[in-house]
């Protein structure tokens, strides 16, 4: 699943390679990407002028104005800038928006998991249903040591999936989190319960210095990630640990090892993260 680097390289190729379109159609082939009436999507976005972008956490958000088109691109969903001549796999494009400059932005999602919505504009983002459950963004400066350590602190769960879970961060996923627990010096299984405040500055410090690297670098490209707008990520080769059992720690010279933590397969260094 594309983390926070992926979906902010898509989102900020979109706005560089679209601009601020009018959608002038909207062509829904597969209905169960439209979170709500399909009809009532169309008619609410068709027309509208994308003025903004914005994003959070894993979700790409599109301010038309008085309505706000949220999607989220799940395990598979990729966009494609094309023009209406150039043909398209019939199969995974799910939904195409005609716009008014003659091109085409075409929705693609092996698996049909993504999801979009569209809402009455908001003020404040979290305002909208779908984030109900969704955390502050990695990178709002609300989001503070004070603020993980009062949410976590009293937690029995690991540091592994604290960062995985979305209602507290909102944009890591799994190759950041192994990442920001090896930054830590911290094995992903250590309880979040028997870390220190001085632990959460620390868990933020690291956390936005991989993530803000990871985005100038374009995000990461494992196995079908990719921006589909012709931009690949380049993180992949200054990841540490993620991926790379049986290689060599690049601190300690130790094996990586791979075990399973909260169901996701983790990457670690037994010598130099230590559990607590």
């Amino acid at each position: 699943m594309p983390e926070l680097p992926e979906v902010q390289t898509v989102l900020d190729t979109l706005a560089c390679q679209m601009g601020h379109p009018v959608i002038e159609q909207i062509e829904v082939i597969w209905d169960n990407i439209v979170h709500g009436d399909t009809q009532a999507f169309i008619a609410g976005l068709q027309g509208r002028r994308i003025e903004q972008y914005a994003r959070l956490g894993k979700y790409l958000c599109f301010d038309c104005g008085e309505v706000m088109w949220i999607a989220h691109l799940r395990m598979e969903g990729k966009f494609y800038l094309q023009q209406p001549q150039e043909p398209y796999d019939q199969k995974h494009v799910h939904v195409i928006f005609h716009l008014d400059d003659g091109r085409q932005l075409r929705y693609h999602d092996t698996r049909k998991f993504g999801r979009m919505y569209l809402y009455e504009h908001q003020e404040d983002l979290h305002a909208y249903p779908c984030f109900a459950n969704v955390g502050l963004d990695a990178f709002d400066e609300r989001l503070t040591a004070d603020v993980l350590y009062r949410r976590l602190h009293g937690r029995s769960i690991t540091l592994k999936q604290a960062l995985l879970d979305q209602s507290v961060i909102a944009g890591v996923g799994n190759i950041y989190a192994d990442e920001i627990c090896f930054a830590l010096r911290l094995h992903p299984q250590t309880r979040v319960s028997r870390m220190r405040k001085k632990d959460f500055e620390a868990l933020i410090t690291e956390m936005r210095r991989i993530l803000g690297g990871a985005v100038r670098a374009g995000g990461t490209t494992i196995r079908s990630y990719t921006s589909s707008l012709g931009v690949d990520g380049r993180f992949q080769l200054q990841l540490r640990v993620h991926a790379k059992k049986g290689e060599r720690c690049p601190l300690c010279g130790e094996p990586i090892k791979k075990i399973t933590v909260g169901g996701r397969g983790t990457y670690y260094c037994e010598r130099c993260q230590k559990r607590r």
